[in-house]
Formats: C-alpha cells, sequence, structure tokens
C-alpha cells in the first residue's frame, strides 16, 4: 500500500472526495436528535447507496469537527491507480 496522508482541512478532503466523484454521507439509521450519525463518503460508482444518506457539507464538516476526527487518506494505489482508501480517525 502506498503513503498514507492525514488531514482535518476542509478543502483539502472535499477537493479529495469530488474528485474521486464521491459524496458526504452518513449511514442511515444512525444518529439522534443531537448527532447526525456514523459519517461516511460514498461512492454511488462503486457501491450500492442504499445504506447511505447523502448530506451538505457543511453539516457534514460541522460534524466532522464536533468529533475532532481526521481524515487519514491515500492518493494513489501502489500500481499507480487512483486511490479511494479512507477513513476516519481521532484527531491527534
Amino acid at each position: 500500500m502506498s503513503a498514507s496522508k492525514q488531514t482535518h482541512d476542509h478543502e483539502v478532503i472535499r477537493k479529495w472526495v469530488e474528485e474521486r466523484k464521491g459524496v458526504p454521507s452518513k449511514i442511515k439509521g444512525t444518529g439522534d436528535n443531537e448527532e447526525e450519525g456514523v459519517l461516511r463518503i460514498h461512492f454511488p460508482e462503486f457501491s450500492d447507496s442504499d445504506n447511505f444518506e447523502e448530506m451538505d457539507w457543511d453539516i457534514f464538516f460541522k460534524e466532522f469537527d464536533d468529533n475532532k476526527l481526521d481524515f487519514l487518506y491515500q492518493e494513489k494505489k501502489e500500481n499507480g491507480e487512483t486511490s479511494t482508501f479512507h477513513k476516519f480517525v481521532e484527531r491527534e
């Protein structure tokens, strides 16, 4: 696996996601009146959207910041293809 990067910069995250045709989402059925739910980046080209609910970037980033998350991601796979590998981690 090629090197991963980590950030909480909203513009870097948004650019990475949009370049891969991803959308900010949450898992349906998670969250309540106080929380939006479990955050995810969904790639509609690669998976079914039945379990995901798309959300606005502003709401996504508010929840992201409120939970003090970082975005761990990879630009390219070892073979040079564009990677969609990412995960949310606790901010250091």
